[in-house]
């Protein structure tokens, strides 16, 4: 899928050239008698579930959109999808069924495999079936409103992870509801997140610029009291649209406010962002909210992972104070986050596999859309557990030797979440899911006051 993490993954893909499948492996997939052609069998596959990213104009490395393209990459195609680091999709199997996963069958990777042992054959080019349509620069095609930061944003060569906050006015004369924004940064080698919302008061443009260049600092997002999210994006995200009658509010005369989140990597760019936006037909009748465990990222989790250590756990939970509806699901770590899963209890014992993420991967990080939206009655408990791994076994070990870590908004610093986004069954019962959200996010922020968590945090001292 189009990521910059494509880019940034592209040494790892060839660390894993040597996984090219052996014989033992493979089996007869096409058929006695039948080879395996890139015609035939290999383009189906690779048009559907790779070309969507590896096509020009995309951020992956190379295209794969023809038969030289695909035969000259062949072996290493052959051996980052054995070992299933693509297409990819770090949602275990079995744990969550989602709609849109990009995982290969047994079978396609075997007749990869076969085709590549076999001496990679066109067979008859005459029955090649024809690439998807790709939209040029949008995955979700032509957005209803196209912004964009109205002057590019400098950042320095090297120092510590920048927080931003960029107001785009939208000049929208009628209220209006989001069913999705796709996110373009411009330099994408340099932003690891941005985080979505709108201000309604105008308020909040007056502070962009103050200090000179574009934007104004800080993590809160410059949240107005006349504001919500419209949701976000992060390295490795696809942007998906809201299910069918979910939206977010956007009132009139509201400007969109981008939260970026710049880690510098040594090459002083210049970001200017793109921003799509989708509109639904008509408001929603239930109002969209994400139940986060542990609330704020973790903020409250008394998170302080010493160096070496292969298996810091924690664990988190949360009541359902009302029935709710189940639509996705999301985790959020950084560089040691290792093992990610949520699991809900209902009242009557029965356990809902909610997501799990046996081999977290700091660059790839998705939102998983259930197929079949479900609900989650009153009293149902949401477990989550997090692991990570500070060890120097830790593939994506950013420290050498690794050191202590504690919670941090930084990409060197650790944090942990996983977040189910819901609906209320009822609409009378929105205020009270709301209202235990807070609460839940009250008491991380008490916990992370006694423990020193905010003091180190504002001081700088993760």
């Amino acid at each position: 899928m189009l990521h910059s993490a494509v880019k940034q993954s592209a040494n790892s893909m060839h660390r894993i050239l040597f996984l090219v499948a052996t014989p033992s492996l493979l089996f007869a997939a096409s058929g006695p008698g039948r080879p395996v052609t890139f015609a035939g069998q290999i383009a189906p596959i690779v048009f559907t579930q790779c070309a969507g990213c590896h096509h020009p104009g995309e951020a992956a490395p190379f295209s794969l959109t023809s038969f030289e393209d695909v035969r000259k990459r062949g072996a290493l195609i052959a051996a980052v999808t054995r070992s299933r680091y693509m297409p990819p999709w770090h949602a275990a199997p079995g744990f969550g069924e989602f709609a849109g996963e990009r995982r290969l069958t047994d079978e396609q990777i075997a007749l990869t495999a076969e085709w590549v042992k076999d001496g990679m054959p066109p067979g008859d080019m005459s029955k090649l079936p024809a690439l998807p349509h790709f939209v040029e620069g949008w995955h979700l095609g032509k957005p209803d409103l196209v912004v964009a930061m109205p002057k590019g944003f400098p950042l320095p060569a090297s120092g510590p992870d920048i927080y931003r906050n960029f107001v785009i006015p939208l000049n929208l004369t009628e209220d209006k509801w989001v069913r999705a924004v796709e996110f373009h940064p411009g330099t994408r080698s340099v932003v690891h997140h941005s985080l979505f919302s709108y201000d309604a008061t105008g308020t909040l443009r007056k502070r962009d610029g103050q200090d000179g260049k574009p934007g104004f600092n800080g993590m809160d997002g410059g949240r107005s009291r006349n504001g919500g999210s419209l949701g976000g994006w992060a390295v490795g995200a696809t942007p998906v649209p809201l299910a069918e009658g979910l939206a977010f509010p956007l009132p009139k005369g509201s400007d969109l406010v981008l939260q970026e989140h710049f880690h510098l990597t040594g090459k002083a760019e210049v970001e200017q962002s793109t921003v799509g936006i989708y509109f639904a037909d008509k408001a929603p009748e239930r109002r969209l909210m994400g139940i986060q465990v542990p609330a704020i990222f973790g903020l409250g989790a008394h998170l302080d992972i010493p160096a070496g250590e292969k298996a810091y756990t924690i664990h988190d939970s949360f009541v359902v104070p009302v029935d709710v509806k189940a639509w996705s699901i999301g985790a959020h770590a950084h560089y040691l986050g290792k093992d990610m899963k949520a699991v809900a209890t209902r009242p009557d014992g029965t356990k809902v596999p909610l997501l799990w993420i046996p081999d977290w991967d700091f660059a790839w990080q998705d939102r998983y859309p259930y197929k079949q939206p479900f609900v989650l009655p009153k009293g149902t408990r949401i477990d989550v557990t997090l692991v990570y791994d500070n060890s120097a076994d830790n593939p994506h070990q950013p420290s050498n030797p690794p050191k202590e870590v504690w919670w941090g908004e930084g990409s060197l610093d650790e944090m942990g979440s996983m977040t189910l986004q819901v609906t209320a069954v009822r609409k009378e019962d929105e205020l009270a899911l709301q209202r235990a959200l807070r609460f839940a996010g009250g008491k991380a922020l008490l916990a992370a006051a006694g423990d020193g968590t905010l003091r180190r945090v504002r001081l700088g001292l993760q």
